[in-house]
């Protein structure tokens, strides 16, 4: 009867352990049990990551500016991502006077390539903070200014207050709180045991990264949401694939579409790539691709044999489902066509490294790709001045559609740059002749296109060429 009796009794204690595994969450307690609501009903541990209610564990770090970190005010020069702002920065350590700052511990989602899901939310939310910011420290984690694996970014703990006489608050700490990062190698700094209690506490309370839901504000439709910086840098791999971004209408060319462009802080420079809508196009999308409008474009990306460019095609719109993602429409009216200044150094012979951001297994890996700056701006509106015009060559084709275009070869410090007009004509509709710009000096706003391998500045219109000698 006893051997019964104890037989019953471990029974039950196995179904009690039985039970909180089963209505536990997946947190395990240090005795293997799991918790329910913050407490295992087994042993009765607590769980340290649970609470209640969010615990502001920012209010609890203090900045001791008797530390032997390094440390500097900045201001705001580019806000580039959730984890990355380019700061100005009295200190010759940084080039030019400006720190790009890779926020310690934290991984926000990328906005600035692919689109992750709560990756704009987070770039947000790090702008926003910074904007609200009377004054802004960094700190590094040791007694070193620590750049990061691209070389060109240093690690640093960002600082700031929202009144002159209040305490500083650690922005790296908050994002994690808000649950807008994932770690990097968060446990391994100077913060680490309060950065793993507000990722852990982030994760218990399952907010934006950790909440295993999709992002509201986020597409999630047959195309690839991308930018135009990650079409710019990595073109080839989207041959033939739907994709859907962001960007300003610069001007349409006249036809059947336009150039889109937008602004990528991390390079100070500007992405495009040209929009054809073609012949069948509703009036929706003609109305929203108009210069100054900012839109939402989604095609296919294709190579353009005869141009030898790619470009985006195959533009969807349902008339009868505005709202649908998978339209191409208009976002807001009234922005700016920012024609960039370039130097023929630009445009000829300079390259620029680019850290391009990929997803393998999983894993998140980032390489530096290096590539021609005019292939890097293709597309886009720049400004070029002081060009002298040595040498003009009209196409005389009677057959050609360019009867009467011309292609200037010009000279600015020491260098040639080629400009290629479409037929021009001045205010009384008369066709602009060679002899208008032949030995003159102008300054020019065109567009960066390329011939025969060669980049160069394609004109437009008659008024974006300035006479200045």
């Amino acid at each position: 009867m006893k051997k019964i009796t104890n037989l019953i009794l471990w029974a039950l204690v196995v179904c009690l352990a039985l039970g909180c595994l089963v209505a536990c969450d997946d947190n395990p307690c240090k005795d293997g049990h799991k918790f329910v609501d913050g407490k295992c009903t087994v042993c009765g541990a607590t769980d340290p990551n649970y609470t209640g209610e969010k615990v502001d564990y920012v209010s609890q770090l203090s900045l001791d500016l008797s530390s032997s970190t390094k440390k500097l005010d900045v201001t705001v020069k580019n806000y580039v991502d959730g984890d990355t702002t380019h700061f100005h920065a009295n200190d010759p350590t940084f080039e030019g006077g400006v720190l790009k700052a890779r926020y310690l511990a934290i991984n926000t989602p990328e906005s600035t390539g692919k689109i992750e899901a709560y990756g704009k939310t987070a770039s947000n939310f790090t702008k926003e903070t910074l904007q609200k910011a009377v004054a802004i420290k960094v700190e590094s984690d040791d007694g070193n200014w620590n750049a990061d694996s691209t070389g060109s970014r240093y690690l640093v703990w960002v600082w700031y207050k929202t009144e002159a006489s209040g305490s500083w608050r650690n922005l790296n700490l908050e994002i994690l709180q808000e649950g807008l990062a994932i770690a990097s190698n968060t446990a391994q700094n100077r913060y680490g045991e309060i950065c793993m209690k507000a990722l852990n506490q982030a994760k218990a309370l399952k907010l934006y990264c950790h909440s295993g839901k999709p992002d509201p504000n986020m597409y999630y439709g047959s195309a690839q949401e991308v930018t135009l910086r990650e079409l710019r840098t990595n073109i080839a791999n989207y041959n033939g694939v739907k994709v859907a971004f962001e960007g300003v209408v610069i001007t349409d060319n006249g036809s059947q579409g336009v150039y889109v462009q937008e602004y990528d802080a991390e390079t100070e420079s500007y992405n495009g790539i040209f929009v054809y809508y073609g012949f069948s196009a509703s009036g929706e999308i003609l109305e929203a691709l108009r210069p100054g409008n900012r839109v939402r474009v989604v095609g296919t990306c294709q190579y353009y044999e005869t141009g030898g460019t790619y470009q985006i095609s195959g533009l969807t719109y349902r008339a009868m489902k505005p709202d649908d993602p998978e339209n191409t429409k208009l976002i807001s009216t009234g922005n700016e066509v920012v024609y960039k200044e370039i130097s023929a150094e630009d445009i000829t012979s300079r390259t620029i490294s680019v850290e391009v951001v990929t997803n393998k297994d999983g894993e998140e890996i980032s390489e530096t790709k290096t590539i021609n700056y005019a292939e890097f701006i293709f597309n886009t509106a720049v400004q070029i001045n002081n060009l002298v015009v040595t040498s003009v060559y009209t196409t005389t084709n009677e057959s050609s559609s360019s009867k009467g275009a011309m292609t200037l070869t010009c000279t600015v410090g020491g260098k040639t740059v080629t400009v290629r007009t479409v037929v021009l004509k001045d205010s009384d509709g008369n066709v602009v002749t060679e002899d208008y710009f032949k030995g003159k000096t102008i300054n020019v706003k065109g567009l960066v296109e390329s011939f025969d391998g060669e980049y160069q500045i394609k004109l437009l219109n008659l008024s974006d060429a300035e006479i200045v000698g």
